[in-house]
């Protein structure tokens, strides 16, 4: 437990994982919607590379400064490094991910709702970094198929690419291995899914409200 806050007890917080493309973002605001306080790693690392952060600094001295235009990072450019690159994504992730971490965990500590939200997108490769904030994992799950389908449409990118994106992350058979709870999320909302997912968050709602009321007694 960090300094910052050494002495606080820790709200219930369930993680929340899957891989690109399985609908973190759309359950997260379901459950945001019930109640539940949202911590989002991928958010904290926007904030993280702002212009004058001293982590977008350490970026371009130890990446290159053709990642940023005009002192902003440059995500495409960036996405296209480390899907080519390993060495760039692992130097990224040595900048950013003790960063995130001591983030969340601040957010975390301080949350108010009735538990916590904390999305990790990649909570397989850095469980070992979680550990100590989590009571639960949720894991959304879909096809790879699906998976790719979704990432090339949303982001316009080919489907090469997303494929290679896909291959960076853990596989679902290890997301799915981590799993308290799993989410199958195949159907989109556009083509009927919506109201069942809703459903189904709603009942993991009242159950982790039920576990957090528990753990405070």
């Amino acid at each position: 437990m960090g300094d910052a806050v050494a002495g606080l007890r820790r709200p219930f917080c369930v993680g929340l994982t899957g891989g690109i493309g399985s609908g973190k973002s759309t359950v997260a605001a379901l459950f945001a919607a019930q109640g539940a306080e949202i911590v989002d790693t991928d958010l904290l690392a926007r904030e993280l590379v702002e212009p004058g952060q001293p982590a977008l600094v350490e970026i371009a001295a130890q990446i290159g400064g053709d990642v940023l235009v005009n002192g902003l990072l440059d995500r495409a450019a960036l996405r296209r490094r480390i899907v080519s690159e390993p060495e760039t994504r692992r130097r990224l992730e040595a900048i950013l991910h003790p960063r995130i971490r001591a983030l969340a965990e601040a957010h975390v500590y301080s949350a108010t709702g009735p538990y916590v939200i904390l999305v990790i997108p990649l909570l397989a490769e850095n469980r070992g970094h979680y550990a100590s904030l989590l009571d639960r994992v949720l894991v959304m799950d879909c096809s790879p198929e699906r998976q790719v389908e979704r990432v090339a449409r949303r982001d316009g990118m080919g489907a090469g690419q997303a494929q290679a994106m896909l291959e960076m992350q853990a596989t679902r058979a290890a997301r799915r291995a981590i799993a308290d709870d799993v989410l199958l999320n195949e159907v989109d909302t556009d083509d009927g899914g919506g109201e069942d997912l809703a459903r189904r968050v709603m009942a993991l709602d009242l159950h982790y409200k039920a576990l957090a009321v528990a753990q405070r007694r």
